[in-house]
């Protein structure tokens, strides 16, 4: 059974940095994304194909749509294993604050000597588009932490032992981290 991709490959008019997407994305996060008015963007795709991509090793990347899901989908598993980094279970509160910590600190993008996934990735062909980047990342990151916890800490105060469940799934064997 093959991986689920994404359903933005065949988006008209996508601008591309490098190879990566730049979707537009419903988000109130200034950054470089354009706005939506869809009701489904990249970043619910993400969080909809995170518990069934999280089963396979290989994934056939088939466009630039793709590098923006497996980030995601990896991002929230880096997500994940914060929230259970700690014995103890995380309110939502606790939780709010740790993704968003985890969404602003410093990371790396594609092309630069410490992103794990350079093999995947073109990198930005000069300086603008790598700023274009890192913001459209830290635009997409900060709007999938915030998404992510309405999902996972739907029931209430406590999160859902099925999406912490897949904190020891690795998509691919890799990380961002």
């Amino acid at each position: 059974m093959p991986a689920y991709h994404s359903t933005f490959l065949s988006e008209p008019d996508t601008r591309v940095v490098g190879n990566f997407a730049v979707l537009p994305l419903r988000t109130k996060f200034r950054g470089p994304a354009y706005p939506t008015s869809e009701d489904y963007d990249i970043i619910d795709e993400v969080i909809d194909l995170f518990r069934a991509n999280s089963f396979f090793r290989n994934f056939e990347i088939k466009g630039p749509a793709d590098r923006a899901l497996i980030y995601g989908i990896l991002f929230i598993s880096d997500c994940l294993s914060a929230l259970s980094a700690r014995n103890a279970t995380v309110d939502r509160n606790e939780a709010v604050r740790i993704l968003n910590t985890l969404a602003l600190e410093h990371f790396s993008i594609p092309g630069d000597p410490g992103f794990p996934l350079n093999s995947l990735y073109a990198a930005p062909r000069d300086r603008v588009e790598a700023e274009l980047l890192r913001g459209y990342l830290s635009q997409f990151r900060q709007e999938l932490a915030v998404r992510l916890i309405l999902r996972v800490y739907a029931a209430g105060d406590k999160p859902s032992k099925y999406w912490l469940a897949f904190t020891r799934r690795r998509f691919m064997n890799k990380s961002l981290s």
